[in-house]
């Protein structure tokens, strides 16, 4: 009988776990589905430094957020199925409010994902998102 209920509490301890973590996903993805984040123009050029302006907007809306702090940046190749090739991507702050501005240098022609994490006033989550560009 002992044997039996250690199995029971390890199920049931099991089953605590997955359901705390489902909870926690389902509250971390909660920011990142109010908010999308745009590329203004889908195309960058090859050859030294390429600019790539976003908006972040509230999901739904048209609404513009201008005050958000955009902390996590990556370029990557992932699109194309090759996440691994990154390339330098520095922020060049803000040319209008609502728009945030990007130092790119695409290694190679193809779809890029500039992925992004940004804090919102009001969010308590990062809200996080990707753009997807072409390089030519």
């Amino acid at each position: 009988m002992f044997p039996n209920i250690v199995a029971q509490r390890a199920v049931a301890l099991a089953l605590l776990a997955g359901l705390a973590l489902t909870a926690l996903a389902a509250c971390g993805q909660k920011s990142e589905t109010n908010y999308v984040f745009a590329a203004v123009r889908p195309e960058v050029a090859m050859g030294g430094d390429a600019l790539i302006d976003v908006t972040l907007t509230k999901a739904g809306s048209d609404e513009r957020v201008a005050d958000a702090v955009i902390f996590e940046m990556r370029f990557d190749m992932e699109p194309d199925g090759m996440g691994a090739m990154g390339a330098p991507v520095k922020a060049d702050g803000s040319p209008v409010p609502g728009t945030y501005r990007f130092i790119v240098k695409p290694t190679m022609a193809g779809r890029w994902a500039l992925k992004l994490g940004a804090k919102v006033q009001g969010e308590n989550d990062t809200v996080r998102g990707q753009v997807i560009v072409t390089a030519h």
